[in-house]
Formats: structure tokens, sequence, C-alpha cells
């Protein structure tokens, strides 16, 4: 947990944390192939999350990773990890996968899809999308019904959760049992005053300037919602959410702003601040993210028994 009470001053603990490893904190800036290769990588953070089986998959050329564990699944839920839509992997954030489905309950589908600046925009959109509807489809496999399946995502993660839940409503379904948003990125080229703020903790404003032109290639994609979900020009109808935010992120701004739209087009909403957390605190596996993992798996169990 936090111990501080003002969203907006880095927590000491975190703060005592990355004076002491440096590294964690060391800024992705360049599309260097070797720090790509690296950032990419199959290898994960130590976890003591326990579960039941983990096997791994391709679905229709995409690799997936699938986590069960003991109990019977409360449901589905396809996870996209985060990294800028240009780094990241399914091993990387299998700290994640691992407690999404431990706290939920759930099968957690971890999905590897494609990167930029090899793949832009919409590729691993695309991937996302394929990865749930085959999900959807074959949800009775996995023992639940096909109204339980919700997706997740952190950071890029979150953007892609975001997108796909308002290309399928656009497309007319199939309807999702909800959307988990950790620190989603919703904004495009607009820069909120946390930007300024926290600029070179975790992530600095290069950087997402230099992932967005390899997750762009060259266009302008502010006024696609399906790259910038704050340009949808409604968020009616969406199904419902919980949105995860740090107090000391970049990003914590367009992800308020994101949840105040849905809220105020009728979605039903549940958001959460965790003061002092930098970006990543969830995949660092920080004191904080126990607290954000039991409201998140808290929120799914509930949202999944709802849904018919």
């Amino acid at each position: 947990m936090s111990a501080t009470d003002d969203e907006g001053v880095l927590d000491p603990w975190v703060k005592e944390y990355f004076e002491a490893n440096p590294e964690r904190n060391a800024v992705f800036e360049s599309l260097d192939p070797e720090i790509l290769e690296l950032a990419r990588g199959d290898f994960s953070m130590p976890s003591d999350v326990v579960i039941a089986s983990i096997d791994d998959a391709v679905v229709d050329g995409i690799p997936v990773r699938i986590y069960r564990d003991e109990e019977p699944p409360t449901g589905l839920v396809v996870y996209f990890h985060g990294g800028g839509m240009v780094i990241g992997s399914i091993g990387i954030m299998d700290n994640v996968a691992r407690q999404l489905c431990k706290a939920s309950g759930a099968v957690v589908i971890s999905v590897g899809y494609r990167l930029a600046p090899e793949n832009p925009f919409p590729a691993g959109l695309d991937d996302c999308e394929t990865v749930t509807r085959w999900a959807i489809a074959n949800a009775a496999t996995f023992g639940v019904a096909e109204s339980k399946v919700a997706i997740a995502g952190e950071s890029a993660g979150g953007n892609l959760s975001a997108a796909l839940a308002l290309r399928l409503r656009d497309t007319g379904g199939p309807a999702l049992a909800g959307q988990v948003l950790i620190y989603p990125r919703t904004a495009g080229s607009e820069r909120h005053s946390s930007c300024d703020a926290f600029d070179g903790l975790v992530i600095s404003l290069k950087a997402m300037d230099v992932f967005d032109g390899a997750y762009n290639a060259g266009r302008d994609l502010d006024a696609d919602p399906y790259a910038v979900p704050l340009a949808a020009e409604h968020l009616r109808d969406l199904p419902p959410a919980i949105v995860v935010l740090g107090g000391c992120d970049m990003l914590r701004d367009e992800g308020r702003a994101y949840a105040a739209r849905m809220r105020d087009d009728g979605v039903d909403v549940e958001e959460i601040c965790y003061p002092g957390q930098p970006h990543g605190f969830v995949n660092f596996d920080f004191p904080a993210a126990a607290l954000a993992h039991e409201a998140i798996g808290r929120w799914l169990r509930a949202k999944l028994a709802d849904a018919d």
C-alpha cells in the first residue's frame, strides 16, 4: 500500500526502490534492434503465484498462453500486455497474467500480438480481436458461457482493450462481460498535465513520441478511435469497465478522462487511483499492486457472475 495520501507525490517506498534499483526506472527511448530484442524476450519476473496449469498455444498464427487454476473458472479473461505497442511479451508479463488468473478465478488467455514498427496499427489490434472472438466462440471448451468473457490490459494493452471494446460495439458484437483498463493509453498525441508532471518516471515524453511514431507508421491517427479511444464520437453501450490508475503516472490524466467520458455516457465504470504510484506499478509487483489485483479480481468476479 502507499505511504502517501497525496496522489501526485511519489510513494517513499517507490522512491527508495528506484534509488536502489535504478535499472527498473530505465526509460526506453529508441528502437535499437538489440534493445527491442531484449525487451521482447521470453523471460519473466519472479512470481510466487502458483497456477494449476499454464499452456502455450497458437490461435490463427497468434501465440497465446493459457492460465487455468484449480477452481471451476468464473469466466475467461483475454489479456493484452503493455509495452507501448513496441516492446513487451507474453513471457515478460507472465506475472500479471498469473495474478489476473488467481484474483479473478477466470481462465486467462495472454495474447502475443504483433508489435510495431514491423507491424504498425492495426496489426496488433487485429490480433487481439482474432483471439477474443476465438475465446468467445470456444468458451464452452473452457467450461464457461460465451457471455462470460472479458478483456484486460495495461498501458498499451489498456489501449488495445479500450479500442477492441469500441470496435466490437461498432461492428455488432459479440458482447463482452467487461473491460479492465490498467493505466490505459487513450489520448494519442494530446498531452495531459500528468505527462509533464511525471515525464521521465518509468516512461517519458520522448519515448511516447518514438513509440507512437512506430505504431502510427507516420500516419496521423488522432481521429481514429481504434488507435485513440478518446477520439470516439461517443462511448455509449460499452461493456462495464474498471480503470486502474497510478497517482504519479504520465498516463494518469488521459485514463481519468476516458473513465469520465464513459461514465458521462452511461457506462458502468469503477475508477481507482493509487496515490504515489508510477507507471508500471502493477507490472513491477510493487506493494500497491496487491491492492490493485484484489480490486480487479473482486470486480471481475462480480461482472462475470452477472453476465448471462
